[in-house]
């Protein structure tokens, strides 16, 4: 499952290292409280992703809960403010790993890239990329099946998934994943959309679903005009 939550009008909810740091802190407490493996995730200046497999129904919303009430009545104690920090309810998208596994990871981690921030992922201190493709320790982090498919040897697998970052993001994919989010619908082919809307018992969106994505091709990648990404 793709997570997004994000600031108030687009307004930071990020303002010193001290707040990025008690964030994971609360990230990595909340998931263990409520059964969700982490795979990825960015914290934005002004939003966050996460990309998570739940072991219970519950679980996302649980683990969202906990983990905004917490954060917010830091953010409040620590700048002598009040309020809500965030815009709403988070945004939520279940994902058919098959197909869009390893297109979320990279969307995710490649916010940062495409906000202007830094030019390649691995600059970015608050992201998953050192962890998945560097093998930097991150205890937050639970790593998928197909991310271990990549290979039995550790370092030839982050090599591997080093090597999808070599181009970037096609448009298709980003435009899938960001209408996936908009409209709180599944992200996969049309048979994995149907299935999983009956399942959880929603309607599904009418809008075009586009094919999965392809490793081959190379687009320009879209820009918010915040420069805090997407």
């Amino acid at each position: 499952m793709h997570l997004v939550q994000r600031g108030i009008n687009r307004e930071p909810c990020f303002f010193a290292e001290e707040d990025y740091h008690c964030y994971l802190h609360w990230l990595q407490k909340s998931a263990a409280d409520w059964d969700c493996a982490i795979h990825a995730y960015v914290l934005m200046t002004n939003h966050v992703h996460l990309l998570i497999t739940p072991q219970r129904s519950d679980g996302p919303a649980k683990l969202m809960q906990s983990l905004g009430r917490r954060y917010v009545q830091y953010i409040n104690r620590a700048y002598r403010r009040s309020g809500s920090l965030w815009e709403g309810r988070y945004k939520s998208s279940i994902v058919q790993a098959e197909n869009y596994l390893f297109a979320c990871m990279r969307y995710i981690e490649l916010n940062p890239v495409r906000a202007g921030m830094v030019s390649d992922p691995a600059h970015y201190r608050w992201s998953s990329y050192r962890h998945n493709g560097l093998g930097q320790a991150d205890e937050r982090l639970a790593a998928h099946p197909l991310y271990q498919s990549l290979s039995q040897d550790a370092e030839e697998r982050r090599a591997s998934y080093r090597a999808l970052f070599r181009s970037e993001l096609d448009d298709d994919a980003i435009g899938d994943i960001r209408l996936a989010l908009a409209q709180s619908q599944p992200l996969g082919d049309d048979r994995f959309a149907e299935r999983t809307c009956a399942k959880v018992g929603v309607r599904r969106a009418n809008a075009k679903r586009g094919r999965p994505p392809g490793e081959g091709r190379s687009a320009d990648a879209m820009k918010d005009q915040t420069g805090f990404g997407f």
